[in-house]
C-alpha cells in the first residue's frame, strides 16, 4: 500500500482494502454507542475508521510496533479510543474492558493462530459477541454439520459453548498483499449462562481431543484403549449410553451436547 511499509509475513499481515467489505463487516458487528468494542489487529485501520465515533470505547490491540505507533498518533486526541500494543493472546479480556460480558470482539486475525486466538476469547468470562475473519475453509470446519468430514475437534470445541453462524465468504482480491485463498467472516455468541464449568471444559477437551485424534475408531474402542481415557469396559458403555451414542459409533456421529454428556459421565 503507498505510504506503508510492507506487510510482514512473520505476522501473518494481510490487509483488508475493499471498502464494500470493510463497511459490510462492521454493519454487521451492530455496535452502537452504547457499545465497547475490541478490535484485534486493526492494522492500518481499514476497520477503525468505520467504528470511531459509532461506539462509546474502541480498544485496538495491535502487536506490531510500526502499526501501533501509526494508530496511536492517528487518535491521539480522542478519549474514546485507546492503542494496545500487545499480542492478544497475551492480554485477557478483562484487562481491556470494563465488563467482559458486554463486549464486542471484532478482528481480521492472523490465518496462522486463529484457533489460539479463538480459544483465547472463549476463555472466560467471554465476550458477549465475536466477529472474526478466518480462512474459509477454517470457517467451514468450525461451522460444519455433525457427520460430516469437516466436523471435528473445533467445531466441538467452540460450538460447546458458543452459538456459531457463518456470515458471508471474502475473496482473497479484497486483501492486499494477496492470501493465497479465500476467507469468510463468522459471528461467535458465548452461550449465557456458561453451560459449563472450568472443571468441565477440561474434562470435554480431553476427550474431544482423543476422540478426534483416532476419528477412524469406534467410539466404544476410544474410551476404552486411548492412553488419555483408558476407561473400564463398564464404564464406557454407560457413558455411551447416557449420551445416547453405541459404542459402534464414530466420533464425527456425536454433537456437541452429545460430547458434554459423554465427558460428564465419565471420571
Amino acid at each position: 500500500m503507498p505510504g506503508h511499509p510492507p506487510a510482514k509475513r512473520s505476522l501473518g499481515q494481510n490487509f483488508l482494502v475493499d471498502e464494500n467489505i470493510q463497511r459490510k463487516i462492521v454493519e454487521a458487528l451492530g455496535a452502537s454507542l452504547l457499545d465497547e468494542v475490541v478490535e484485534i489487529g486493526p492494522g492500518h485501520g481499514a476497520l477503525t475508521r468505520h467504528l470511531v465515533g459509532r461506539v462509546r470505547r474502541l480498544v485496538l490491540v495491535e502487536l506490531d510496533d510500526h502499526l501501533a505507533g501509526e494508530l496511536a498518533a492517528g487518535y491521539a486526541g480522542r478519549d474514546d479510543v485507546e492503542v494496545v500494543h500487545a499480542d492478544i493472546l497475551d492480554v485477557p479480556l478483562a484487562a481491556l474492558a470494563s465488563d467482559v460480558s458486554q463486549l464486542r470482539v471484532l478482528g481480521n486475525i492472523p490465518y496462522n493462530i486463529t484457533t489460539p486466538i479463538l480459544f483465547h476469547l472463549l476463555t472466560p468470562p467471554r465476550p458477549k459477541e465475536i466477529l472474526l475473519m478466518v480462512q474459509d475453509d477454517v470457517a467451514a470446519r468450525i461451522a460444519a454439520r455433525v457427520g460430516t468430514k469437516e466436523y471435528g475437534a473445533l467445531s466441538v470445541g467452540v460450538r460447546a459453548v458458543a452459538r456459531v453462524e457463518r456470515l458471508f465468504k471474502v475473496g482473497r482480491g479484497a486483501f492486499r498483499p494477496v492470501p493465497r485463498v479465500d476467507s469468510a467472516m463468522i459471528r461467535v455468541t458465548p452461550l449465557n449462562p456458561p453451560p459449563l464449568t472450568e472443571a468441565e471444559g477440561e474434562a470435554l477437551r480431553r476427550v474431544v481431543r482423543a476422540a478426534f485424534q483416532w476419528r477412524r475408531k469406534q467410539l466404544g474402542k476410544i474410551l476404552r484403549e486411548h492412553p488419555d481415557l483408558a476407561c473400564d469396559p463398564e464404564v464406557a458403555s454407560g457413558a455411551l449410553q447416557a449420551a445416547g451414542s453405541a459404542p459402534a459409533d464414530r466420533p464425527e456421529r456425536l454433537s456437541p451436547e452429545q460430547f458434554i454428556a459423554l465427558a460428564s459421565a465419565l471420571p
